[in-house]
């Protein structure tokens, strides 16, 4: 509760929410399961919202959320997201921030309200749920309960700031429909990076604030700079809430085109350690380091695997950027290549340039995968888009930037010996990560928690197959013909 409490005071003095309102909140609860031991086993938002002595203690720091409990906990995910939708709709003009765990999941409820508006906009009207949207008598009689008669006039407003916002191309669409919102909350940093212009592009000029930084290991800091942009946040370290060390890292640049010291760089680095660990006031500005924490929960001097760079001091404790999770190994990996998921990211965010001003497409969402059926195995980059108008000329020179922004010096050598095959670039269908996130579920991943890989390895056969199923073109990269 200490961070909570901590960050909740800084966002509040940055942008304070007077008199009342209500949180738009895209939370998802788990099945709770019971070991032979006796413990109950769940994700964290699970058991946060289901423990009476966590609700009463953020009562003082938080907005009552727009959703009832039966949203939160609902079995379908597809039920729960559209009564979220539906009941920050009902509450529109009364809602203050909006909220979700990972920014993945706000621009998926984002999505889902650009093709289910009309639909939402229908039950105001009529005061009545829709029985082919939700089917579950615990939520339909929860949500019901708020609906309680038609509304016409609600739902003309409704449909009126949805039109605009269509015609604007959805730009603004958070503050549009939720005009006394203050702003958006949610986790941008890590794989979450991807989704920050499409956040922005949602919440036009409403400010988007990083959430702390935490790990189901236990919390590290809190964002005491909400007014500072996602993409330069950082987290004062909370020096009694764990024991915490640093590993220094050295870093090396395997490639041209800067250093990947500031997460800026476009050449391939690793990260390398051997120093004995620091305590948290002997740490270096400048320098990348490994998180290590023993915790009250039972963990002793355990490696995170996060690497961080500190950004300066609050006061006597560092200030903490983040910079990848668990990038001291490899995501892709054939040979003597290394490039980890902010390459990836990098190398995506390169190419997207090319699509966005040629064809001002999107890309949506992107994995990747090391395929080493074929020899020489090769890299597999998957593209959904925003639009099926791209020319397949365009995405040519798309994969061929791709394959050329991939800067580390094991893979480019590879390249060109022929040791790694072209690079191959495949475009799927619209709602194929969809129907990636709805496998996960399937399998008993808890939504609340859902991350998109960025890469996808062999052994997870069945999100492979899925990208296979849902492609609908491939092309080869030519850059080292």
């Amino acid at each position: 509760m200490h961070v909570y409490r901590t960050s909740f005071a800084f966002r509040n003095r940055a942008f304070p929410v007077e008199g009342g309102g209500k949180a738009l909140q895209f939370v998802y609860g788990s099945r709770q399961l019971t070991t032979k031991g006796g413990l109950t086993v769940a994700s964290a938002t699970t058991h946060l919202y289901r423990n009476e002595g966590y609700k009463a203690a953020v009562r003082g720091i938080q907005l009552p959320c727009c959703s009832p409990d039966e949203v939160v906990f609902a079995a379908d995910f597809a039920q729960s997201l559209y009564c979220h939708l539906l009941c920050g709709l009902l509450y529109a003009d009364e809602v203050r921030t909006v909220f979700a765990v990972f920014g993945h999941n706000l621009v998926l409820a984002l999505q889902t309200l650009e093709r289910a508006w009309e639909e939402l906009c229908h039950d105001i009207r009529r005061g009545a749920l829709s029985p082919a949207r939700v089917t579950e008598p615990e939520l339909r009689q929860a949500v019901s309960a708020l609906l309680a008669k038609p509304n016409p006039a609600l739902a003309d407003e409704v449909a009126r700031r949805c039109a605009e916002a269509r015609l604007g191309g959805w730009r603004g669409l958070v503050h549009a429909l939720w005009p006394n919102a203050r702003y958006v909350h949610t986790i941008v940093t890590g794989s979450m990076e991807h989704y920050v212009r499409k956040l922005r592009h949602y919440a036009g000029g409403l400010p988007l604030v990083a959430m702390d930084y935490g790990s189901s290991e236990g919390m590290v800091g809190a964002n005491v700079e909400p007014e500072v942009p996602p993409d330069s946040a950082t987290f004062a370290v909370l020096p009694n809430i764990a024991y915490f060390e640093f590993i220094p890292l050295k870093t090396t640049t395997n490639g041209g085109g800067g250093s990947r010291a500031d997460c800026t760089d476009t050449g391939g680095t690793s990260y390398s350690s051997g120093a004995d660990p620091v305590g948290l006031t002997e740490v270096t500005v400048g320098e990348h380091y490994e998180v290590v924490m023993t915790t009250f929960a039972g963990l002793y001097r355990y490696r995170l695997g996060d690497v961080v760079k500190v950004a300066g001091f609050y006061n006597s404790t560092p200030k903490l950027k983040f910079v990848s999770r668990g990038s001291i190994g490899p995501t892709l990996c054939i040979n003597v290549d290394k490039n980890t998921e902010q390459d990836v990211q990098l190398a995506v965010d390169g190419a997207a340039e090319i699509l966005t001003s040629s064809s001002r497409l999107e890309v949506v969402d992107y994995t990747s995968h090391a395929d080493v059926s074929t020899d020489p195995g090769h890299y597999v980059v998957f593209w959904e888009l925003s639009g099926e108008a791209a020319a397949d000329g365009v995405l040519q020179r798309c994969c061929d930037e791709l394959d050329r922004r991939f800067v580390d010096a094991g893979y480019v050598s590879a390249r060109k010996t022929r040791a790694i095959g072209p690079l191959e670039l495949r475009v799927l269908r619209r709602g194929a990560f969809q129907k990636v996130l709805h496998h996960c579920l399937s399998l008993g991943a808890p939504a609340n928690q859902f991350k998109l890989p960025r890469c996808v390895a062999r052994s997870n056969s069945g999100v492979l197959q899925v990208l296979s199923d849902n492609t609908i073109k491939i092309f080869f990269s030519t850059t080292y013909d």
